[in-house]
């Protein structure tokens, strides 16, 4: 199930990148003649128009195979290269700005369908075989004090709970207007050593300003922090910290593991990596043609096409390696 999860994952992420690419390049009236999803031998392919879709065999990428892209379509009047300089960078740049949409997307659903934990110390959840389940709490409980220290938020209860692992601490709760006391003996957690009880906070629902307000506050913060960690494994204050595709499987369980919202959350952030990462100007790139084709506008001619070509052959075939190797590691550090 998580590896057919991480598939889906996959699969969304390049179709909405990919997609991007191809909404812009219709809008300005490029000629499309394959939308491709995966790489490899194509399982299923249809046609409709002038375009061929396919879905292919490896989910590790995707394309769209313009007229006018590669060597020896250059005299098509609908091809890429026949296209005003502004209009071939919007179609080379809307991937990755899909892939912001997505994340902000995935954002705004969460938090007007699922909703965010509530900061207030009303029980959302209680978690079988542990002490707050034994003890008779009840989701919608709200605790007023620990061991005689009151507590209104979530935070502040679960400071109290946090520091006193495997002992036994009095509760005072209200549960439908009537305050009651329970006596319970925390657990420890075996990861953290930290005391729990087992209970979890409500979610609350969100409205849709509030929601587009926090998706876009949620996809500047991913934003800076992926960018800010980039910089500093680049400089060398960080040690790199990078994973393929069999590290993002694993991920990918871990998130379902925890629910809907942290997959959908997951998801959103790596849609945010995708798109940082696609800016890069690194041949074979979303940020290499753009280079390119900024360069193509400083000199008033572009690059020959021959040579441009050569350059992200060179540059895909590295990212290939760089894959492999990284696969190779991550299947290590599983086995490790």
């Amino acid at each position: 199930m998580t590896i057919l999860l991480a598939v889906i994952v996959f699969g969304v992420l390049i179709l909405v990148h990919e997609l991007g690419h191809f909404l812009a390049a219709k809008k300005a009236g490029i000629k499309v003649e394959e939308f491709s999803i995966g790489l490899g031998p194509a399982i299923g392919q249809f046609r409709r128009g002038e375009t061929l879709y396919s879905l292919r065999l490896l989910p590790l990428g995707g394309y769209n195979k313009m007229a006018g892209w590669d060597t020896g379509e250059w005299d098509d009047p609908r091809g890429f290269n026949r296209q005003p300089l502004r209009w071939r960078m919007g179609v080379i740049g809307a991937g990755s700005a899909m892939n912001f949409v997505l994340a902000l997307a995935l954002f705004i659903f969460v938090f007007m369908v699922l909703g965010i934990p509530s900061d207030k110390s009303v029980i959302g959840k209680v978690v079988p075989g542990l002490p707050a389940a034994a003890a008779g709490i009840q989701p919608g409980d709200r605790v007023l004090a620990i061991e005689g220290v009151k507590v209104n938020t979530w935070r502040e209860m679960v400071e109290q709970i946090y520091s006193r692992p495997e002992q036994e601490i009095s509760l005072v709760i209200e549960r439908a207007g009537q305050k009651r006391e329970i006596t319970l003996r925390t657990a420890r957690d075996l990861r953290s050593g930290v005391g729990i009880i087992g209970v979890e906070p409500r979610w609350e629902r969100q409205g849709l300003l509030r929601s587009i307000a926090l998706g876009i506050q949620q996809t500047v913060a991913i934003t800076t922090l992926i960018l800010a960690s980039l910089i500093q494994m680049l400089t060398g204050q960080i040690a790199p910290e990078v994973v393929g595709p069999v590290g993002i499987v694993q991920l990918v369980g871990q998130a379902a593991s925890f629910g809907l919202a942290n997959v959908l959350n997951f998801i959103a952030v790596l849609s945010v990596d995708l798109g940082i990462i696609n800016l890069f100007p690194i041949p074979a790139l979303d940020g290499s043609r753009l280079v390119f084709l900024a360069i193509e506008g400083i000199r008033g001619r572009p690059i020959d096409p021959e040579k441009e070509n050569i350059i992200h052959f060179i540059g895909f075939a590295l990212l290939m390696a760089l894959l492999l190797f990284i696969t190779y590691k991550d299947i290590l550090r599983l086995i490790g």
